[in-house]
């Protein structure tokens, strides 16, 4: 399963979730972020290789649709709810993004 995690600027949270899902046996795993000046900026060709998206927030996925709207058919995209309150590698965050994401997860 190819996985993509999306936040703003792709410098804590996005980074943190492919760092912490990198090893998951079964997946492959990419990170990328909305804004203009992120670190990695997301690409038609990663929405494309992507089975599953996750957005952090509502915001994400509003901006996700209007950006990249025409890539996203038959794209399954989950919020997960975690506010830019962490830092990278952050505990609270990783224990978030485990018990957030598992459950979509072979």
């Amino acid at each position: 399963m190819r996985v993509l995690f999306l936040c703003s600027k792709n410098k804590l949270r996005s980074p943190t979730a492919e760092h912490v899902f990198a090893g998951h046996p079964g997946l492959d795993v990419d990170s990328a972020g909305l804004s203009r000046d992120a670190e990695i900026r997301l690409s038609d060709d990663q929405i494309h290789r992507a089975d599953l998206i996750f957005v952090m927030e509502r915001s994400h996925r509003s901006k996700l649709n209007q950006k990249y709207g025409h890539a996203l058919r038959g794209k399954k995209v989950v919020v997960l709810g975690i506010p830019d309150n962490y830092q990278f590698m952050d505990e609270e965050l990783i224990e978030l993004l485990e018990r957030k994401c598992h459950p979509y997860f072979p």
